[in-house]
C-alpha cells in the first residue's frame, strides 16, 4: 500500500460539507427505534430516506440515506449516537489496507472530522471482532500513519467501527460523527448515581405530547434531565421541577444554568407524595422513579408509588399525561389494574445498562367535579 503524505488525506478539517447522499445509522436505546424514526422524517424530511434493517435486523439502529448537510444530524435528540457509514467490497477486512479502499476510509474519516475544529480529535478508537489481530494492527498503525491521531485504549476522540456488511456481502466502516456519544449532553455539569440517559427522556417528553400552553411538572426531579429536556422540545407555560433531597435540587439548578434554561424553570424543595399545589392544575407530568438498584429499594417503593400516583391525580387536570420510567414493572402493573384515577394509554420497554425498565403513558381519567 503506497502511503500519502499527512497533508494530503484525513487533515482538512475545515473542507465543506459534501451534499451528496451519505449512507448513515443511529444507534438508539432499544425500544425507541420509532420514536427516532419519526424524529429523523420531522427534521429532515425528503433529505432523508430510511433503508432496511440489516439481515438479521439490529434492535437499536437506524440505516438511511441522507441528502444533507451532516453536521445537521448532530442535533438528533433521541439518537445515542450517529455514524457515517461506508460499504467497502471487500471480502476480508485486510482488503480496506489496499491502497483504493483505504483512500476512500480516509476520505471517510476526513469528512467527519471537517465537522469539528481542527482541535478535536487526538485519539481514535477502532471496534470490530479480532480488534487485537494482526490485521487490525497494521489498519490501525496506517491510520497513525495518515490521520496524525493516536490510538485510544477506549472510547476514543474519533470511534470507528469495522463490521460485516449488513447487506449480505463485504464489510462495513462506520465513523462516528461526533467526538462524544449525542446522549452526553453539552449542559451536563453536574451528574448523579442512576441518572436518566437524556435521548430517553426526550423520548419521554415527545410521548408526553408537549404543548407550549402547558404547565409541566417533573417529581422527582433529579439533576434537571427532564426539565431541560422538555424545554429542548417545546416551550411552556410553567415548567416545574421538585425534589426533596437539596443535593438533587443543587445539580439540577447547575444543569439548568448550563443549559440557558434558568429564567424558564422553577426548582422547589416540594415532596412528591405532597405537593402545595391546587387541585388539577397541572397539563403534564413526568417522573424518573426510582428502580430500586442504584436509588431506593423495592420495599420503600411499595409505599412510595402509590402516594406518588395519588398526589399526582390530585394535581393533574382531567386528561392529563403522566410519562414515567421505572424498572418496578410488576408494581406498577399492579397499581394501574386497581387505579380509578390513572389508565395506561401506552407502554414501552427499553434497554439500559443491561437492564429492561419500562415506559409508562399514563392519562388521567375523567372524574366528576
Amino acid at each position: 500500500m503506497s502511503r500519502q503524505p499527512r497533508k494530503q488525506v484525513g487533515r482538512n478539517r475545515r473542507a465543506p460539507v459534501s451534499q451528496t447522499a451519505h449512507r448513515c445509522e443511529v444507534e438508539v436505546a432499544e425500544g425507541l427505534e420509532e420514536i427516532a424514526r419519526a424524529e429523523l422524517r420531522r427534521c429532515f424530511g425528503g433529505r432523508l430516506r430510511l433503508l432496511p434493517a440489516g439481515n438479521p435486523p439490529e434492535a437499536g439502529a437506524i440505516r438511511f440515506a441522507y441528502s444533507g448537510n451532516l453536521s445537521a444530524l448532530l442535533g438528533l435528540k433521541t439518537a445515542l449516537a450517529a455514524y457515517l457509514c461506508r460499504r467497502f467490497p471487500v471480502p476480508r477486512p485486510r482488503g480496506l489496507l489496499g491502497d483504493e479502499h483505504f483512500r476512500a476510509l480516509l476520505a471517510q474519516i476526513a469528512l467527519v472530522r471537517a465537522l469539528a475544529p481542527p482541535e478535536t480529535y487526538r485519539t481514535f478508537y477502532l471496534s470490530a471482532a479480532g480488534s487485537e489481530s494482526s490485521v487490525m494492527a497494521r489498519l490501525k498503525d496506517a491510520l497513525v500513519v495518515h490521520t496524525g491521531l493516536q490510538v485510544a485504549s477506549h472510547e476514543g476522540d474519533l470511534l470507528l467501527r469495522v463490521r460485516r456488511s449488513p447487506e449480505g456481502e463485504g464489510w462495513e466502516v462506520l465513523v462516528r460523527l461526533s467526538p462524544r456519544p449525542l446522549a452526553t449532553r453539552p449542559w451536563r455539569v453536574c451528574n448523579r448515581e442512576g441518572a436518566l440517559n437524556a435521548t430517553v427522556a426526550h423520548a419521554m417528553i415527545l410521548l408526553s405530547h408537549p404543548n407550549p400552553e402547558d404547565v409541566f411538572l417533573n417529581l422527582a426531579c433529579g439533576s434537571g434531565t427532564l426539565l431541560i429536556e422538555r424545554l429542548a422540545a417545546a416551550p411552556a407555560r410553567r415548567v416545574i421541577g421538585c425534589d426533596v433531597d437539596p443535593a438533587a435540587l443543587e445539580c439540577a439548578c447547575a444543569n439548568v444554568e448550563a443549559a440557558g434554561e434558568s429564567g424558564r424553570v422553577e426548582l422547589y424543595p416540594w415532596d412528591a407524595r405532597a405537593l402545595p399545589l391546587p387541585d388539577r392544575s397541572i397539563d403534564v407530568l413526568c417522573a424518573d422513579l426510582p428502580f430500586g438498584h442504584l436509588v431506593g429499594s423495592h420495599a420503600e417503593n411499595v409505599a412510595l408509588y402509590p402516594a406518588i400516583l395519588h398526589e399526582a391525580a390530585r394535581v393533574a387536570r382531567p386528561g392529563a399525561r403522566l410519562a414515567l420510567i421505572t424498572h418496578e414493572v410488576r408494581l406498577m402493573n399492579v397499581l394501574l389494574a386497581e387505579s380509578a384515577l390513572w389508565s395506561a394509554r401506552e407502554v414501552i420497554r427499553v434497554t439500559l445498562g443491561g437492564l429492561h425498565p419500562r415506559i409508562f403513558v399514563l392519562e388521567r381519567r375523567q372524574t366528576p367535579a
